[in-house]
């Protein structure tokens, strides 16, 4: 099973969600083609109502806490409420550009 695959199938056992979407961004990054280890995760989730931002983020890295020790070098999480949700028109922030890793060093 892909790293995608489990993070999608975590978060999904973990969490109540609304709406997924996990998006493998490795090849935005100096890494070797195929990787999976930089990613995207945006969640709408009833949970995250009254849970400020560190809280939902706790969430979700423990769901990923493996994952996060073993193969997952970035991980940018977008967390929302539905209302939070539909306010920003069902889109999250894209990452910002790789700086170039050890390679610009």
């Amino acid at each position: 099973m892909s790293v995608q695959s489990r993070v999608e199938e975590k978060l999904s056992n973990a969490l109540e969600l609304q709406h997924l979407e996990v998006v493998n961004e490795s090849g935005n990054h100096n890494v070797p083609a195929g990787s999976e280890s930089h990613f995207r995760v945006v969640l709408v989730s009833p949970e995250f109502q009254s849970k400020r931002l560190v809280a939902r983020h706790r969430l979700v890295n423990r769901a990923l806490k493996d994952e996060l020790e073993n193969e997952i070098h970035a991980l940018a999480i977008h967390t929302y409420t539905e209302d939070e949700w539909q306010e920003k028109n069902g889109t999250a922030p894209m990452s910002p550009p790789c700086m170039g890793g050890s390679s610009s060093q």
